[in-house]
């Protein structure tokens, strides 16, 4: 009954019946909707649909990226990615380490400390990928790691991690 359920809800999300909050109220695996992951590979297929007979309509090049999971359906993940593009990929392309996405145009600095007024350690470009090391309760800002750099960058020039999401 669960699984016509979830095929008959994924038809009405493919025709525009059913919105898709509708659809996130309960994931296949028990985790989380809409949760946050990362592109395990440096080349994913993305699809129309939740299948390897749907045609490929996207194909992601950079391994750690970030993407946010918005429904499941068996072992395939919609996913959102950092331009709102929606897409289907297979679970084992997807890992649960935390990367960000600088989102801010341009340079943007990467602090010692998580203050803004505190010392510029590096400056990394918009679309420059970093691991979160973590992201403290009531804080503004993310301790990453880009390569050999470690420092802390607003949340607010990130794809990649919520508001209020503690990462410890």
């Amino acid at each position: 009954m669960k699984k016509l359920l979830t095929i008959l809800m994924l038809l009405g999300l493919l025709c525009g019946l059913v919105h898709p909050a509708a659809a996130e109220e309960e994931s296949e695996s028990g985790l989380a909707l809409p949760r946050m992951v990362s592109l395990r590979s440096s080349l994913i297929n993305a699809r129309s649909g939740p299948g390897s007979r749907y045609p490929i309509v996207w194909v992601y090049k950079q391994k750690g990226a970030p993407v946010e999971i918005v429904a499941e359906f068996e072992l395939w993940r919609k996913i959102k990615d950092w331009e709102g593009a929606e897409s289907w990929v297979h679970k084992a392309m997807l890992s649960g380490r935390r990367f960000a996405r600088v989102s801010n145009p341009g340079e943007n600095n990467i602090y010692a400390k998580s203050e803004q007024n505190s010392r510029v350690v590096a400056k990394v470009e918009d679309g420059a990928v970093g691991e979160i090391d973590k992201c403290p309760l009531g804080s503004d800002m993310c301790l990453l790691k880009f390569d050999s750099v470690h420092g802390w960058m607003p949340r607010s020039a990130l794809f990649g991690v919520y508001n209020d999401e503690v990462i410890k």
